[in-house]
């Protein structure tokens, strides 16, 4: 009744009411049409680089016949999705990469904060503006640059490891680092550590400089130590922003770094057991296997999990603080 009501009234505006609601509306589409007319391009890209390609999806579906084309290829179901439990070296590749991805979270964060903290602690302007830059540069660098990097420490006839680290500590016969898949856990953790946490530390230090300072001058007069100021201080006005940059990395917890995960090894068979990820094990099922399928149910997987942590992980924010919540 209520919306009947307020529908009869609308069209019972007198007529010269009606004129001004639409010279107002016109007037203010003109207002903003140059801000549709910049939307445009970004629209259509984002209709055909995002949403044109989703008709794609049916490949997960299917046992692509390319003699009859994606939709006249026969339908599987789910078996292209049941063959990633199934093969081991799924497995393995799924195992990897949320491990690895739950140990950047964790370890890359804390890293990034205690960096940021560390930047603001120092007094020399010259110094933090050298530092950030310095921090930022690997992040800047191509993967294809930084596996070269890591191949002249750990290269087993002349790498800087074998020829002049080891034998300080009695080892003179090196290590064949490219044919044991048991150090490259570290050794990946360091490098995603080295290439990432220049970029994080200074978002999080971006966070720490726009803290109001009177609040550690009242707890120095209250006589709190460096430790209580950051513990009571620092970190409570870090939580939004650890908790945003939490919740995209958890969105991408079933993803990785192709190249980290498949230059820096050398793409090197031997360390597949530790360095096989999602990402490496579709590009490697696409391109020696050629199985379109797979790849494709892959991706799709990946996407959905991701998608259901995403609002998993914002459910829960939002129970313990709603305020920090994305959505």
């Amino acid at each position: 009744m209520g919306k009947q009501s307020k529908t009869t009234k609308s069209r019972e505006l007198p007529l010269y009411e009606k004129a001004y609601l639409r010279q107002y509306r016109r007037k203010k589409f003109l207002r903003y049409l140059p801000l549709y007319l910049m939307l445009v391009p970004g629209a259509i890209y984002l209709i055909i680089n995002n949403y044109l390609p989703m008709a794609g999806l049916v490949i997960a579906f299917k046992k692509v016949n390319f003699s009859l084309g994606i939709f006249q290829s026969p339908w599987v179901g789910l078996s292209n999705f049941t063959y990633l439990f199934k093969n081991n070296d799924a497995l393995i590749a799924i195992r990897n990469t949320i491990l690895y991805n739950l140990a950047f979270i964790v370890v890359g964060n804390m890293l990034a904060i205690i960096v940021a903290i560390a930047l603001d602690c120092v007094r020399s302007k010259f110094f933090k503006n050298v530092s950030q830059v310095v921090f930022l540069f690997p992040f800047l660098l191509s993967t294809v640059i930084v596996s070269y990097i890591v191949y002249a420490f750990l290269s087993p006839t002349n790498g800087f490891m074998n020829n002049s680290i080891l034998p300080m500590f009695g080892i003179q016969n090196g290590i064949k680092w490219y044919n044991e898949p048991q150090y490259w856990p570290g050794i990946l953790m360091l490098v995603y550590l080295w290439m990432s946490f220049g970029y994080n530390s200074i978002i999080y230090y971006s966070t720490v400089i726009s803290i109001d300072k009177s609040y550690y001058e009242a707890a120095v007069v209250d006589g709190a130590s460096t430790w209580q100021q950051i513990r009571h201080i620092t970190l409570p006005s870090l939580k939004p922003t650890i908790i945003i940059m939490v919740l995209l990395a958890v969105g991408r917890v079933c993803y990785s770094d192709f190249g980290l995960f498949y230059q820096i090894p050398q793409h090197s068979g031997l360390l597949y057991s530790t360095t096989q990820t999602i990402d490496t094990f579709v590009y490697r099922a696409l391109l020696e296997l050629n199985d379109v399928g797979r790849s494709s149910a892959a991706g799709f997987l990946q996407s959905f999990v991701g998608f259901v942590l995403v609002l998993g992980a914002n459910w829960l924010v939002r129970k313990l603080d709603k305020e920090s919540a994305l959505l």
